[in-house]
């Protein structure tokens, strides 16, 4: 699944004041924010934003996160968020890389771990279901 361009998508996003510290970097807490919005863009790729996984039955917390940070951004600065599904059987893993769009170089990366989540029983799912797999092309 790594390396599949077809379970990727790259977006750009211009780094706001809001989302810095007093030292003028991005606030760590706000990586979270730039993985989310590439994450959504993927699902929306394949037909199955927020509003799909709620009328499908199910919600995708995350269960698990990692950033790991390699150079500083600030205010101003335009960024490529880049997000691809890595794992589907059990879990959803997407990794991140975040680079300046400018030179190219890598500022962060990362991987969030959802698990699907029954929205009439509250209860997880232990296996991906079969709407999830279907919309992204994976049912065999």
């Amino acid at each position: 699944m790594k390396n599949n361009p077809d379970y990727c998508i790259t977006t750009e996003l211009t780094v706001s004041f809001h989302d810095t510290d007093a030292m003028g970097v991005v606030w760590h807490g706000n990586y979270l924010k730039f993985f989310e919005k590439a994450r959504e863009a993927l699902f929306q790729k394949f037909n199955y934003g927020y509003k799909e996984m709620i009328e499908s039955g199910y919600a995708w917390p995350i269960v698990d996160t990692r950033l790991k940070y390699t150079a500083m951004t600030v205010a101003e600065q335009t960024l490529q968020i880049t997000a691809q599904l890595e794992e589907f059987e059990n879990r959803i893993k997407i990794g991140y890389i975040i680079r300046d769009a400018q030179t190219g170089k890598k500022t962060t990366t990362g991987y969030t771990i959802q698990v699907a989540l029954s929205t009439q029983t509250k209860e997880m799912s232990f296996i991906t279901p079969d709407i999830f797999l279907e919309r992204f092309g994976l049912l065999k």
